[in-house]
């Protein structure tokens, strides 16, 4: 009895270590991980920091167009302006006030007659001596010959030239041979730079004021807004103009301030033969002045 019972209990012991095997190997499977998803890393934050803000990606523009200029043109050279006035002769001279500087210069000292660029001496002479503000204003704004023939004789005739040639230091400046032809004065482009350069630094302020109201007729008729004025595109001016013909040839000029504060003196000087009409004459005229303000 005692035999059967040792028996049985190995048996149980046996079947107790086979239960525990079999529950081993067939129990269910351990909880699978789960799949670890890949998150984007941030930055630690630190205390008392500002997060920073994303910078926005830049927005493209359109480039400004770049502004006209106002300035003398770069490379005109004599070749240049002569292909603009095919026949004749043309001098330039351009002086900048605010660089103190002549940005141009061509045929400078090439001397020709003034016409009516005369008018500015013999306003100066007037007003010197206290002369008729309105009739020396008339005279330039207008061109009026009739004037600047009383002014010349009321006022010194030729010795007028003369004396202004040595104020100024005028080189190429002579009065006429014929002392009643105040138009047959000669000038070069040098010099009515420097009269301008007199004019703004003294003359009385009724100078310009005649200038900057030149009417677009003179007093004879003749459109004087070639050159500066049809040139100018929209800067202030003031300008004194001479016209003539033809002994034995035509003469056309224009000279004055161009540009804020008066920046810039502009004179061109023009000779061409008398076959050429005034209407051609006075574009090429303009188209020079054109050339040199860009």
């Amino acid at each position: 009895m005692r035999k059967l019972s040792s028996i049985f209990l190995v048996g149980l012991c046996l079947g107790a270590v086979g239960a525990v095997v079999i529950t081993a190997g067939n129990g269910s499977a351990a909880a699978p991980k789960p799949i670890a998803v890949a998150t984007p890393r941030s930055e630690p934050t630190v205390p008392g920091s500002v997060t920073p803000t994303p910078k926005p990606t830049p927005s493209v523009t359109a480039t400004p167009a770049s502004k006209p200029k106002t300035g003398p043109a770069p490379g005109v050279d004599a070749a240049s302006l002569d292909r603009l006035m095919r026949d004749g002769t043309v001098s330039a001279v351009v002086f900048d006030r605010q660089r103190d500087t002549t940005t141009v210069s061509v045929r400078p000292d090439r001397a020709y007659t003034s016409a009516s660029l005369v008018k500015l001496l013999i306003a100066l002479s007037a007003l010197e001596q206290d002369g008729p503000v309105a009739q020396v204003q008339r005279m330039l704004s207008r061109s009026d010959d009739d004037l600047a023939s009383r002014l010349w004789t009321a006022y010194g005739g030729p010795a007028i030239v003369s004396r202004w040639a040595a104020k100024m230091g005028l080189t190429g400046t002579r009065p006429p041979s014929d002392p009643g032809r105040w138009g047959d004065t000669r000038i070069t482009a040098k010099d009515v730079v420097r009269i301008y350069q007199y004019v703004l630094a003294h003359a009385p302020g009724a100078v310009l004021e005649a200038l900057r109201a030149a009417t677009e007729r003179g007093s004879d008729g003749f459109r004087q807004y070639f050159g500066i004025p049809d040139a100018a595109n929209g800067r202030p001016w003031a300008i004194k103009q001479g016209w003539s013909c033809c002994r034995p040839t035509r003469m056309l000029h224009t000279s004055g301030v161009v540009g804020e504060q008066d920046r810039y003196i502009v004179v061109v000087l023009s000779e061409q033969p008398s076959s050429v009409d005034y209407a051609t004459g006075s574009k090429r005229v303009t188209d020079v002045v054109s050339a040199l303000l860009g």
